[in-house]
């Protein structure tokens, strides 16, 4: 187990190489989104390997990265870039990486790209995109995100099938039970002040125009890929923010939900592959 003191936390992490990780190879890293862990991101992350080293790692107050007891910091997106950047600079990497995020990771990415241009040679968005401000709806939103956080009790890790249901709106095709069972048990075990301080980072206000002004300051060529049927953040989100930016590229993956790189792995990966092989002006 890999750890990383990353301004006063300690990061898990994971390097998942093909052939050994002293190869010359690009670094491709991925960051997991909302109540997720890097273990979704595993079986990308292989399918890569051969080609890059890929890099997974737990968001702070997820997975592994656990918070100490003492800890007062921040749970703005930005604070999360930022910790992105400390976390290269303690692994030694000064080469410019593919960043692959998903979700609220997408955002974090998006404001890393923004803030740190020089780290990345391409970035790929998953299942984010451009939400409008409504006062009510985002009120009714966090009010229920905070009950839901405070109602994760550890006794529900044995209440059978929950683990299905849990996942369900979040799907369009099945996955594995192995990935369902995960999905719970990340959820469940997130910290409760990190789970309710991104929830309330990530929808408000003041994102609404963050993102787009982080959006429009990328200057690597970046893939926005949607999943056709996602119901967390439709794809119509995703198609607002390509037209803020010519280094925009828009992937739609049909009849998936809000996990394509688990729904449809083969479509998925041979999309982000097509992204890579193809040339860019600059």
């Amino acid at each position: 187990m890999a750890i990383a003191q990353v301004r006063g936390v300690p990061h898990y992490y994971e390097w998942i190489c093909c052939g050994g990780c002293d190869l010359p190879k690009p670094v491709m890293l991925f960051v997991h989104g909302w109540g997720g862990s890097s273990h979704y991101w595993r079986n990308t992350a292989t399918a890569f390997s051969e080609f890059f080293h890929c890099l997974i790692y737990d968001l702070r107050g997820f997975g592994r990265s656990e918070l100490p007891v003492d800890y007062s910091g921040d749970y703005a997106l930005d604070d999360y870039a930022l910790d992105l950047e400390v976390l290269l600079r303690q692994l030694d990497i000064n080469s410019p990486i593919i960043l692959n995020a998903h979700s609220m990771g997408a955002s974090i990415g998006a404001i890393f790209a923004a803030q740190f241009p020089q780290r990345l040679d391409r970035a790929i968005l998953n299942c984010n995109g451009i939400f409008e401000y409504d006062a009510r709806a985002f009120g009714t939103f966090q009010k229920i995100a905070g009950t839901i956080v405070r109602l994760r009790f550890p006794w529900l890790r044995q209440v059978p099938g929950l683990d299905r249901l849990a996942i369900a709106r979040f799907l369009q095709q099945p996955i594995a039970p192995t990935e369902r069972r995960q999905f719970l048990e990340d959820f469940l075990s997130a910290d409760n002040r990190a789970a309710a301080g991104t929830l309330l980072a990530s929808v408000n206000e003041m994102m609404v125009t963050r993102l787009p002004q982080a959006f429009r300051n990328i200057q690597c060529p970046t893939l926005f890929l949607a999943g056709e049927k996602d119901q967390i953040i439709p794809a119509a989100m995703a198609k607002k923010a390509i037209a803020l930016n010519p280094n925009f590229r828009y992937i739609e993956i049909p009849q998936v939900g809000h996990f394509p790189m688990l729904e449809n792995p083969h479509l998925y990966q041979a999309e982000i592959q097509q992204f890579l092989r193809d040339k860019f002006p600059g």
